[in-house]
């Protein structure tokens, strides 16, 4: 892996075009259908994007956008950050430091929100994102050890407010047909070895069929202050240890 790369959290109206067009330039290298003005009006809808620079010479390598979003649960109103478009430059997959920007900042936001239930809330078409929820969370869904059917409703709350037209209730699936965004064939493909030794990715595969042509498996997982400071240790310890024993990066990786 190349050094770390410099991490900077910007609200979405304070990015320049040159941060946009160098932020499609990445996106476009590892996704099929990724044209700009799609990508741009998807920006857009988001309020957060935390973006990583080239410590050389401080191009974008790599981003991720987010939505805080007012949802529904168990009939009370709560908070959820979603989590967009997410990309990190192949050289730099498996940094540490993006990774704990972003768990900092799903602290301070949760911290905010003390009085209200808070959620992380992502759509994956590849397994990596996936596991990034599943290995690093207590609450979960969807999950292959069982169901929760409140978060559930969670996640039929913000697809049917996002992606209305294209959420597919009956299956938790959000199609948005064959142009698609969807990863490129030789990206985190996953081979039977795989699925034996990974049941949770055996388990996202089973649920999401279709992932290669982008269809989306949306999750939800509960936020807890405890949670994410045993996960921001676990980044810390690993980085400054030398271990490489958890892949946490999504997005390039999904």
């Amino acid at each position: 892996m190349k050094y770390e790369p410099k991490t900077k959290i910007k609200k979405i109206e304070n990015l320049s075009a040159k941060d946009v067009f160098e932020m499609h330039s990445v996106f476009q290298k590892y996704y099929n259908h990724t044209d700009l003005e799609t990508f741009f009006q998807d920006l857009i809808k988001k309020h957060f994007v935390l973006l990583m620079f080239d410590r050389d010479d401080g191009h974008i390598v790599g981003f991720s956008t987010m939505a805080l979003l007012d949802l529904q649960y168990k009939g009370k109103k709560v908070k959820g950050l979603f989590s967009g478009d997410t990309i990190l430059e192949r050289e730099y997959w498996g940094a540490r430091r993006w990774q704990l920007v972003w768990g900092m900042f799903l602290i301070k936001l949760r911290l905010q929100n003390l009085g209200t239930p808070f959620f992380w809330l992502l759509i994956s078409k590849g397994y990596k994102t996936y596991m990034l929820m599943a290995n690093n969370f207590i609450d979960y869904y969807p999950r292959h050890d069982k169901e929760d059917v409140e978060l559930s409703k969670v996640v039929d709350s913000y697809c049917e407010q996002l992606y209305p037209d294209f959420y597919r209730k009956d299956e938790k699936l959000l199609d948005f047909g064959d142009k698609y965004q969807n990863l490129r064939a030789d990206i985190a493909d996953i081979d039977e070895e795989l699925r034996e030794r990974q049941s949770k990715i055996k388990f996202f595969e089973e649920r999401n069929p279709n992932w290669r042509r982008g269809v989306e498996l949306p999750c939800a997982g509960v936020v807890e202050v405890g949670v994410l400071v045993k996960f921001v240790k676990k980044l810390v310890m690993e980085r400054f240890g030398g271990s490489n024993k958890i892949q946490l990066a999504h997005g390039s990786q999904t």
